[in-house]
């Protein structure tokens, strides 16, 4: 479980409210199977992956939220998905908002990254 001081909680409200969530997720998606290709092996059904700007331009990437459950991928959770998804979602905000992402809502959002990543990793354990 992931305790955050109400400071925290008003950190992160603030950054999500400004950002448009389908955006960040398509954006974090891509960008998770750029920085990782072997990543690329799980989402086979998406197409052309064979270049970062074939992964960007990609539209089953660029839907956004990762719609694709890990069980019809086979991906263990507890894997890396968790940490490494979330880590490129809180690159993508920094990027999205520059100074507005201020070191307390990155330290907030990776709090909760690591949190989730945790309780998924105990939870298929």
């Amino acid at each position: 479980m992931v305790h955050l001081s109400d400071g925290e909680k008003n950190a992160i409200s603030t950054a999500w409210g400004k950002v448009n969530a389908a955006e960040v997720g398509a954006e974090s998606l891509g960008r998770l199977l750029v920085v990782y290709p072997w990543t690329q092996r799980f989402f086979d059904a998406f197409g052309d992956l064979s270049s970062a700007s074939a992964v960007m331009g990609n539209a089953k990437v660029k839907v956004g939220i990762f719609s694709v459950h890990a069980q019809t991928l086979h991906i263990h959770t507890s894997s890396f998905f968790p940490q490494l998804l979330g880590n490129m979602i809180v690159i993508v905000m920094a990027h999205h908002l520059g100074k507005d992402f201020t070191p307390e809502a990155q330290a907030a959002f990776q709090k909760v990254v690591a949190g989730v990543a945790n309780a998924l990793s105990h939870k298929y354990h």
